[in-house]
């Protein structure tokens, strides 16, 4: 039987009776989602193709996070044969569509705050990766491999990506040198959820989570690649962010201009990342709506090169513009 019927199957013998099933937007991953419409209350499916993608570290790190008393969605059933969750839906609106709206963001910062603060806190939990100098390198790679010959149109010579490294290295030693904690990964706009019964923020996408540097998870708040806040309103978050840290991480920084140049090396390494990440989604699988957010993500990492001073000769790669943005197909 196709994966469809016995997806259908399934969900027939867990949920008992009729009920009707409608996709939802997916991820940058592999993943599907349904919403799933059953006895007047609605669930979320998610189909994680075995092949492709492991549901296992979603519910070590669900169940882990939500003993810490973060938000996430509660599990109703699971086959992890045929990688089916049937999960708490928090609804559609984001807070991306919070801000596309004008909402007023205070209570929502705020909340995510708190948050992240109990996920540091939450050192004993499910063996997470290291997210170390190896994996930064490979992830600043991907700017090299698929942003540099498929968007900005021209391929670096083995030299170019030899000097590259070598310029960058020190800038990821010195990330991977600050004090450790969990870390969600991708805490942004379109991974925190508003629920219809308020707050507290709704958490997913955490399936990656890993252990490193504790301005990780702010910075991808603060520095969305999706949005465009004002530099004074990221510096007021990230100062009362510093004050609640426990005096031992807070202490490492020794004060606060030191703490918030650490979250703009940490978010210069993850618009990177990012950059090459839509680059490859576009490219590789076809998905080139994502090429839409490669300039304001550049224009994130080039603010942050400035700030931090990064010298253009040795980043040039870096500053090289996009040449096949115009390619994106309106509406898709």
């Amino acid at each position: 039987m196709a994966r469809e019927g016995l997806r259908r199957q399934w969900l027939e013998q867990v949920l008992g009776s009729a009920f009707n099933m409608a996709p939802l937007a997916g991820d940058a991953s592999f993943r599907r989602y349904y919403r799933v419409h059953h006895a007047g209350t609605s669930f979320v499916l998610m189909d994680a193709p075995p092949d492709k993608e492991d549901v296992e570290p979603f519910l070590k790190v669900r169940e882990w996070m939500g003993g810490r008393g973060l938000r996430v969605p509660e599990l109703h059933a699971a086959n992890l044969q045929h990688g089916w969750l049937l999960l708490e839906d928090f609804g559609d609106r984001t807070w991306a569509r919070a801000c596309a709206d004008g909402d007023d963001l205070s209570s929502l910062f705020s909340d995510a705050l708190r948050q992240l603060l109990l996920l540091q806190q939450g050192m004993a939990g499910p063996a997470l990766p290291e997210f170390d100098v190896g994996r930064m390198l490979r992830e600043c790679d991907l700017f090299i491999d698929w942003y540099m010959p498929y968007v900005a149109g021209r391929a670096p010579t083995r030299w170019e990506r030899r000097r590259f490294h070598e310029r960058i290295g020190p800038w990821l030693e010195s990330l991977a040198s600050l004090p450790r904690a969990p870390v969600h990964l991708d805490f942004h706009s379109r991974n925190l959820m508003v629920p219809e019964d308020g707050l507290p923020l709704g958490i997913i996408d955490f399936q990656d989570a890993v252990m490193g540097p504790v301005t990780y998870d702010l910075a991808s708040l603060l520095y969305d690649c999706y949005q465009d806040y004002a530099e004074s309103e990221r510096q007021a978050w990230s100062l009362a962010f510093y004050e609640a840290l426990p005096a031992d991480k807070r202490c490492a920084f020794g004060s606060f201009d030191a703490w918030h140049r650490a979250v703009r090396l940490t978010a210069w390494q993850r618009h990177v990342k990012a950059i090459g990440i839509f680059s490859r989604l576009a490219y590789r699988d076809g998905k080139r709506q994502f090429l839409r957010e490669i300039p304001l993500t550049r224009k994130h990492l080039l603010e942050g090169m400035q700030a931090l001073d990064m010298d253009e000769e040795d980043m040039a790669l870096l500053y090289v513009p996009p040449a096949h943005l115009g390619q994106v197909v309106p509406g898709a």
